[in-house]
């Protein structure tokens, strides 16, 4: 039996559309969040691709998440965009809200969007790349649930805690990264667990707060921040510049609303855009250049730029028209169909 699968683009963007609307999403939902899960399929992030799938159906069948929920859009103030998900995933209200984030951004040079009351379990490199292809700097924040152990802590008190981040390039692909505050993004954890490999050394420890690599006993202990203190603090940062700045809950909340159920994380997003141009006085175009010197002196040492990887996958998928996953997935993502 074949390891892996090999799906054409359409297949993919068909079995991911079909599986959500078979499920309880509707049209629109089913089309923003397939965006994504295409979106990082495509570059072969396959923690964020497919897999996440199951995290959507989950979250519907829980009977919390709302397959049809209509976001509210709200112009909070000159420089603040508010987009009320209405219970649903998160990716409609930010597809939604982006045009007007953007008219704020190059009217004041500066505009931040929150997003309240959705579930979400997507990659945040797709959202802040979407600014960039409007010519805009942008990071994007968020918290999860309580998985994470502080610096010297022994139990879950942070989430994951992403962190992405994107610089708009002149004629080529921005300069994007996007990581979790944890060592480890959850999905990659239950990856492993999925194909039965142990975790690397010190990325989580168990339930009596012993380092652990059997990714059963992480999960039911605590994962542990990147960096140790340093990771630490920019968790409890995003904390509270997703949770309590725009009125949503902290990780901890988050993971009690579930009640142990099997979902999505439910609270807030935060996102932040920049206009190169107005805060560089007109000069962004001179002060690119400048940017990409900086970008050619770190490949001149080869060393590689974050995106690298994905955007060389992307390329290579695009070209061939497909994509593998594992054939393991493929099969569990059938039983998911239900026509």
């Amino acid at each position: 039996m074949k390891d892996t699968v090999t799906l054409s683009l359409g297949k993919v963007r068909e079995l991911s559309e079909g599986i959500l609307m078979d499920n309880g999403f509707n049209q629109d939902h089913a089309r923003s969040i397939t965006d994504i899960i295409y979106t990082n399929q495509l570059g072969d992030c396959h923690s964020h691709g497919l897999y996440r799938l199951f995290m959507c159906t989950e979250s519907i069948q829980a009977g919390r998440a709302n397959g049809a929920a209509t976001p509210t859009i709200t112009d909070a103030g000159p420089a603040i965009v508010r987009a009320n998900a209405n219970d649903g995933i998160s990716l409609l209200a930010f597809q939604e809200a982006l045009p007007l984030l953007i008219e704020k951004t190059k009217k004041n040079g500066i505009a931040a969007l929150a997003i309240n009351n959705c579930f979400h379990f997507s990659a945040l490199w797709p959202e802040v790349e979407k600014l960039s292809e409007a010519g805009l700097a942008a990071m994007a924040m968020l918290p999860s649930h309580a998985w994470v152990a502080p610096a010297g802590g022994t139990r879950g008190t942070l989430g994951t805690n992403p962190f992405a981040f994107s610089w708009p390039r002149q004629g080529k692909a921005p300069f994007t990264f996007d990581f979790a505050t944890s060592q480890f993004a959850r999905g990659e954890i239950e990856l492993h667990r999925r194909a039965n490999k142990p975790l690397p050394e010190g990325v989580a420890i168990d339930k009596d707060g012993r380092p652990t690599t059997d990714p059963e006993a992480a999960m039911a202990g605590a994962m542990l921040t990147f960096g140790a203190h340093k990771g630490s603090a920019l968790s409890i940062m995003i904390e509270l510049l997703a949770g309590p700045l725009i009125d949503d809950l902290t990780s901890k909340e988050s993971m009690a609303a579930a009640e142990g159920r099997l979902e999505a994380p439910y609270h807030g997003e935060i996102i932040i855009a920049f206009d190169p141009n107005l805060f560089s006085g007109g000069k962004a175009a001179a002060n690119d250049e400048r940017a990409e010197r900086l970008f050619a002196d770190i490949l001149d040492q080869g060393a590689r730029l974050p995106s690298q990887r994905r955007q060389a996958a992307t390329e290579h998928n695009l070209a061939r028209n497909a994509v593998d996953i594992p054939q393991a997935l493929y099969d569990d993502l059938l039983k998911l169909r239900k026509k």
